[in-house]
């Protein structure tokens, strides 16, 4: 199968060296966009299968235009390109709706097939960022709406969590110490039942803390 790709970058030298590096795959780019405004009129005009959109656009966040192209070309399979692995990004794109998270560094074969992976509506690939949280996505569907007891402060720390923050500049900000803020982490992640940080900051953007 052929996917029709879209490119969406505030970077030209990023699309055209996107579009070198797909050379010879069975991606075909039908198109491409320098902001935000643009990638939308572009998805709604050629209604490609998959729209890989930077996170960073100059005119409009990232998220806010995958939220659009989802509303308005729902066919459109989006996948987030970043060059941070920040745990928010990927709650708030899973949260949105993007079909998986890529990181720039990735390396061709990674991207073909993160992208191949979405353009044939399968689960988020093996070399997506999504993949290590698509189990407790899962899970946390099911259980999502249940109350959970989290006291005050780990409330706090959890916000911190959600927003990318290491133990250190955790304890910084709330004035705590390093080894109170990875116990008040564990406490967190046993409590709502997840796994790691980035499961931790899903459920934290789904729970509108973040």
């Amino acid at each position: 199968m052929r996917v029709k790709m879209v490119i969406a970058d505030d970077h030209e030298v990023i699309r055209i060296g996107l579009a070198t590096l797909l050379e010879g795959s069975d991606i075909d780019i039908v198109g491409q966009a320098a902001s935000a405004k643009e990638a939308v009129k572009v998805c709604e005009h050629l209604k490609p299968d998959v729209l890989l959109l930077d996170i960073r656009m100059p005119d409009e966040d990232g998220l806010a235009c995958l939220e659009k192209v989802r509303a308005k070309v729902p066919n459109t399979k989006v996948v987030m390109l970043s060059t941070y692995d920040n745990p928010t990004y990927i709650a708030r794109a899973v949260a949105l709706g993007a079909a998986d998270f890529v990181l720039k560094g990735s390396s061709r074969e990674a991207l073909v097939e993160t992208i191949m992976a979405a353009g044939a509506g399968e689960s988020p690939s093996r070399s997506g960022e999504l993949r290590r949280i698509a189990a407790a996505m899962k899970v946390r569907a099911v259980v999502d709406d249940d109350e959970v007891p989290l006291t005050q402060r780990e409330t706090q720390v959890l916000r911190h969590v959600a927003l990318g923050l290491s133990n250190k500049e955790i304890g910084r900000s709330l004035e705590i110490s390093v080894e109170t803020v990875k116990e008040h982490v564990q406490n967190i992640l046993r409590k709502i039942a997840v796994n790691d940080r980035t499961q931790a900051a899903v459920w934290a953007v789904r729970k509108g803390l973040v």
